[in-house]
């Protein structure tokens, strides 16, 4: 009686478009700081105490390129700006990365996956960065609250339909038949 030597899995695909048998993986390969920059321009005056209170605006974006084959690098780019009185006291800009590995994802997860997931990750990180410079700096920690990736991400899809759509002269988001 022959035996099947035939050790190949099943390789069709399920609902979600990926081969049966073959189980998502997602996984961070590295972080990194990237660029880091801070501005005290009023030192050693801005840390005279008794002024009033400062206001910070920080601005948060989410950047991801392809690397290699299933190696994706995910960035947050956090702009944070402080001022008293119409005066900057502190600027800071930081590029904080992680390094993540994809496989067996469908192509149809990877964007939420990468936009929203991985920062979520690596964001207590970028944060931490930020908190200890700032402090470093001279000025208390700014403790920024986790990020609603998520609605960021959304925002920026309906940002990008709407860029879309108005390059349209009819709305549609086909492009439009050329005249020459």
């Amino acid at each position: 009686m022959a035996e099947d030597d035939s050790n190949t899995p099943d390789v069709t695909a399920n609902e979600a478009g990926q081969p049966s048998g073959q189980a998502p993986q997602f996984g961070i390969a590295g972080q990194y700081v990237k660029d880091l920059s801070f501005e005290n321009p009023n030192a050693p005056a801005s840390l005279v105490s008794g002024q009033t209170n400062p206001g910070s605006n920080v601005n948060i974006n989410v950047q991801v390129k392809k690397q290699a084959d299933d190696l994706y690098a995910v960035e947050i780019g956090l702009n944070v700006k402080t001022e008293r009185d119409s005066k900057v006291l502190y600027a800071l800009e930081l590029v904080y990365g992680g390094l993540f590995r994809t496989k067996n994802i469908p192509e149809n997860q990877l964007g939420p996956l990468l936009m929203v997931e991985a920062p979520r990750l690596i964001f207590p990180f970028a944060r931490q960065v930020l908190a200890q410079t700032i402090q470093s700096g001279g000025f208390p920690p700014l403790l920024l609250e986790p990020v609603d990736f998520l609605a960021l991400y959304r925002r920026n899809l309906a940002t990008a339909a709407e860029k879309i759509k108005q390059a349209q002269p009819d709305g549609t988001t086909e492009p439009s038949p050329t005249v020459n």
